[in-house]
C-alpha cells in the first residue's frame, strides 16, 4: 500500500489574514441568515458543470474505480462493477444491480472492508456524506471501528497471515478516505479517540509499512485540523471587533476610511484579489457542512447538544457572509462620496470589476457586486447613475449565481425526498443525487488560483469597516434627498 498522500487547506491564514465583518441579520428558524437568503427566490441562468477529480491512492490489492466523473455520471453505483455480485450481508435493496436503499446496519457493513472486498468509492464518500442524518460521525466510526476489529479478529485466527496482510491496508485505506475527505469530522474527541485505537492496532502489528503509513495519515490529519483552528481564530478575531470600527467610521469617516480606488484603480487587479478570497474561503469548507446545513431538529427531542453537534455549518456560513460583506462593501463605496461625479465614477469601477470577474469565472463576487449596487440605497440614487456611461450596462444583465444555485438544488433535493422509505430503508438514490452535487464543490474549492496575491488589497477588502443597511440608507439620503413620503418618514427616523 501507498503512502496517505496530504493535501491541507491552501492559503496562508496569518498572511492577509482571511478575514470579514459579518453584517447581522435576525435568525429565523434552525437556518442561519446567511442560508436563508441564499434560499430566497432570485433569478437563474446557465450553470458550469464542475466535476470531481479528487486523489486516489492506487493500490494494486483493491479494485480499481474510475474517476469521480465518470462514476457520478452514471445513473447510480452499479455493484457488478465494483465488487463481487453476492452481498456480504441483507438489507440492501438493489434494481437493475443500482443500489437504491437498504437498512442503515447493512449499509454500514457495506462501508466496512473484508478480505474478498473494498467498496466503491463512490460508496464511501455518498455514505460517509449522508449518514449523518442519521447518526452522530463518531457513533459511525464506533461500529466500523468495531466490524474492523472483528475482521482483523477473524484474520488472526487463520494460519495464513496472507489473510491478515490483506485486510490490513484495505482497514487504512479506509480511514485514509475518511480522514482526507471529512477532516472536521475527527474534531470531536470520540473520533479522534477510535481513529487512534484502531490505527494503534494496526500499526503495532509486523509490517513496518502499515506503521508508517498510519503515521502519515495522522499527521496530515492534524495538519488540517490545526489550519482550520487558525482559520477560525482569526476570522472570529475580525468579527469581535467589528463593531468599534463600524462605530469609528460613523463618526469619524475619513480618519479610517480609504475609497477602494485610492487602494486598487485597477479593476483587474480587484478581481484577481477578490478571486484569491473566495477560493481561499471555499478551501475551508467542509463537504458534510451542505448536509448539516439543512438538519431539522427532531420536535420530540429535547437535547439541544446533540442538535448544534450536528449543525456545524461554520465555514460554509462564513463563506455566505462573505458574499454579504463584498455586497455592503460595494454599496459603501459607492454611497460615500459627496460629490454625484465621483458616484457615478465609483459605479463604473465596480462595474468594470465585475467584468473582469466574469472574464475570469469569478461569478460568485459578480454576483455580489451586483447584489451590492442593486441594493436599494444604491438603486435610487439616480441622478448619479444618469452620469454612469451606459455602454457599461451590459455586464449588469449577466446572471450567473453559481454557489447560491447549489445551495438552493441541494435544499430542495432534501426538502422533496424523503431520507426514509416506508419500509424504514435509507433513501439511498436520494443520497446518490446529493453526493453528485456535492462532488461539484469539491472540483471547485480545489483550484488553484493563478494569480499573485497583492496584500494591501486584500486587507483593505477583508477589514475595512463597511455601512450597515440603515447606514447606507442614510448615506443616500444625504447624496440625494427623499422623493417621496415613505423615503421622507424613513429619512426622519434615521437622523
Amino acid at each position: 500500500m501507498e503512502g496517505a498522500s496530504c493535501t491541507e487547506p491552501r492559503g496562508s491564514v496569518d498572511a492577509a489574514p482571511v478575514l470579514s465583518e459579518l453584517p447581522s441579520a435576525p435568525r429565523r428558524g434552525s437556518r442561519s441568515p446567511a442560508i436563508e437568503r441564499l434560499l430566497s427566490p432570485g433569478p437563474r441562468s446557465s450553470r458550469a458543470r464542475l466535476y470531481w477529480g479528487l486523489r486516489w491512492s492506487q493500490q494494486e490489492s483493491m479494485p480499481q474505480t474510475p474517476p469521480f466523473s465518470a462514476m457520478f455520471d452514471s445513473s447510480g453505483y452499479n455493484r457488478n462493477l465494483y465488487q463481487s455480485s453476492e452481498d456480504s450481508c441483507g438489507g440492501l435493496c438493489y434494481h437493475d444491480n443500482n443500489l437504491l436503499s437498504g437498512s442503515l446496519e447493512a449499509l454500514i457493513q457495506h462501508l466496512v472492508p473484508n478480505v474478498e472486498y473494498y467498496p466503491d468509492r463512490t460508496y464511501i464518500f455518498t455514505f460517509l456524506l449522508s449518514s449523518r442524518l442519521f447518526m452522530h460521525p463518531y457513533e459511525l466510526m464506533a461500529k466500523v471501528c468495531h466490524l474492523c476489529v472483528e475482521h482483523q479478529r477473524l484474520s488472526e485466527g487463520d494460519s495464513d497471515k496472507n489473510q491478515m496482510r490483506k485486510i490490513t491496508p484495505k482497514i487504512l485505506q479506509l480511514l485514509t478516505e475518511w480522514t482526507e475527505t471529512f477532516p472536521y469530522d475527527f474534531r470531536d474527541e470520540r473520533m479522534m479517540r477510535n481513529l487512534k485505537d484502531l490505527a494503534h492496532r494496526m500499526a503495532s502489528g509486523e509490517e513496518q509499512t502499515y506503521r508508517k503509513n498510519v503515521q502519515q495519515m495522522m499527521q496530515c490529519l492534524i495538519r488540517k485540523l490545526a489550519a482550520l483552528s487558525q482559520y477560525e481564530e482569526v476570522l472570529a478575531k475580525l468579527s469581535s471587533t467589528a463593531t468599534d470600527r463600524l462605530t469609528v467610521l460613523k463618526t469619524k469617516p475619513q480618519s479610517i476610511q480609504r475609497d477602494i480606488m485610492t487602494v486598487c484603480s485597477d479593476p483587474y487587479t480587484l478581481a484577481q484579489q477578490l478571486t484569491h478570497i473566495e477560493l481561499e474561503r471555499l478551501n475551508y469548507i467542509g463537504p458534510e457542512e451542505f448536509v448539516q446545513a439543512f438538519v431539522q431538529k427532531d420536535p420530540l427531542d429535547n437535547d439541544k447538544t446533540c442538535y448544534s453537534e450536528r449543525k456545524k455549518t461554520r465555514n460554509l456560513e462564513a463563506y455566505v457572509e462573505w458574499f454579504n460583506r463584498l455586497s455592503y462593501l460595494v454599496a459603501t463605496e459607492i454611497c460615500m462620496p459627496v460629490k454625484k461625479k465621483h458616484r457615478a465614477r465609483m459605479i463604473e469601477y465596480f462595474i468594470d470589476v465585475a467584468r473582469e470577474c466574469f472574464n475570469i469565472g469569478n461569478f460568485n463576487s459578480l454576483m455580489a457586486i451586483i447584489s451590492g449596487m442593486n441594493m436599494s440605497p444604491v438603486s435610487r440614487l439616480k441622478k448619479t447613475w444618469a452620469k454612469v456611461k451606459t455602454a457599461k450596462f451590459d455586464i449588469l444583465e449577466i446572471v450567473i449565481p453559481f454557489f447560491s444555485l447549489l445551495i438552493k438544488d441541494i435544499y430542495f433535493l432534501n426538502e422533496g425526498c424523503a431520507n426514509r422509505l416506508p419500509n424504514g430503508h435509507v433513501n439511498f438514490e436520494k443520497f446518490w443525487e446529493l453526493a453528485k452535487q456535492v462532488s461539484e464543490f469539491m472540483t471547485w474549492k480545489q483550484v488553484e488560483c493563478p494569480f499573485e496575491r497583492d496584500r494591501k488589497v486584500m486587507q483593505y477588502l477583508l477589514s475595512v469597516p463597511v455601512f450597515s443597511e440603515d447606514a447606507l440608507y442614510l448615506a443616500s439620503y444625504e447624496s440625494e434627498g427623499p422623493e417621496n413620503n415613505i423615503e421622507k418618514d424613513r429619512w426622519k427616523s434615521l437622523r
